[in-house]
């Protein structure tokens, strides 16, 4: 974390990512990342109709100017445990890969056809292996649960098989300035509700898009994103302590504007711990979601903790150890348009 606090963040690099792939297919709608430091791989999830993951090779080589640009794999698509490609109601915003399995979070819209879920796939095949039963106050009752596309929106560990959820929105139940509700499942134990945490100012498309957990210090770095018509995007990185479930929505230790970074006004959702700059300073990388519009971009943005020289090391975060794991090659995919 920057060192004092105050101290902020240095924007180090912005990548464009391309609008198709080598199958020639579109690309986009990346919602979440994880990133692979042994194999120096960035996975992302798209929210495409068709729901898929890419892994993108080369950024920590892009970083040392050894590889101008990054390489994308095979798209693996997600299946259900029937091996079915999963329908076009999966739409996926949460990330985490632990060993060779990867932890998805699908946002809902209060029907049957299209619930919110968490699922653990394999990574190489995408096929799911498991399904989480969410917390009993965010399934979808009338007036109370999860609202349509309000999440579940970020997804994080605080160590391994610690997983914590967050919706993007306050639950139905809580109205608008009950908090952003966290869900954390330790090792061996069911998702249960685990506090909430400062719902912003509330706008229709302001909210928290991310999470990362900091198992060192155990606090959580917030993702938030706002936007008005027409095409005024704010982006904010917030720092949290962990929240008591029973106490009132908790505020950000500190909050640090994005855009004034250089970052492009885009639509910011996705974000992981990085590789290390050749300094030994340690990265965090977030990406944007382009919604499939010709008007917007997919982009990755590297930024690292600015610290002085009084401060011990250039850490961000514990961050899980990953081992490497195949890709197999994967059919086209066809998608055209993408529900907001």
């Amino acid at each position: 974390m920057p060192c004092p606090l105050r101290a902020g963040w240095e924007l180090v690099r912005t990548i464009k990512l391309p609008r198709a792939l080598n199958d020639g297919q579109p690309a986009g709608g990346f919602s979440a990342a994880a990133y692979q430091a042994k194999q120096d791989r960035l996975w992302l999830l798209s929210d495409a109709p068709i729901a898929h993951l890419v892994p993108w090779g080369g950024l920590a080589k892009m970083l040392q100017d050894k590889q101008e640009s990054l390489k994308p794999g095979r798209r693996v698509l997600l299946r259900g445990s029937d091996g079915v490609r999963l329908s076009n109601g999966f739409d996926g915003e949460g990330l985490v890969i632990e060993g060779s399995q990867a932890w998805i979070s699908s946002e809902g819209r209060r029907t049957p056809e299209r619930q919110a879920k968490i699922i653990r796939i394999d990574l190489a095949s995408g096929r799911q292996q498991e399904e989480l039963p969410l917390p009993l106050d965010w399934r979808a009752r009338p007036g109370k649960g999860l609202g349509s596309n309000q999440g579940p929106e970020s997804l994080t560990m605080l160590g391994p098989g610690d997983l914590i959820l967050a919706t993007e929105k306050p639950l139905l139940q809580n109205g608008p300035n009950g908090g952003i509700s966290l869900a954390r499942r330790r090792p061996g134990e069911e998702l249960r509700s685990a506090g909430t945490l400062d719902p912003g100012i509330g706008g229709r498309y302001e909210g928290l898009t991310e999470l990362q957990g900091l198992p060192q210090s155990q606090q959580l770095l917030g993702l938030r994103r706002g936007y008005k018509p027409l095409n005024h995007w704010t982006a904010q990185l917030q720092l949290f302590a962990i929240p008591d479930p029973q106490s009132p929505p908790l505020k950000p230790i500190i909050g640090w504007d994005l855009l004034g970074l250089g970052l492009p006004a885009d639509n910011w959702e996705a974000m992981t711990v990085g590789p290390q700059l050749s300094d030994g300073r340690q990265t965090l990388v977030l990406g944007s979601d382009d919604n499939f519009n010709p008007w917007q971009a997919s982009w990755i943005a590297v930024l690292t903790p600015r610290r002085t020289a009084a401060c011990a090391d250039w850490g961000l975060a514990d961050e899980p150890t990953f081992r490497a794991l195949p890709t197999r090659p994967r059919q086209c995919w066809c998608a055209d348009s993408k529900g907001n």
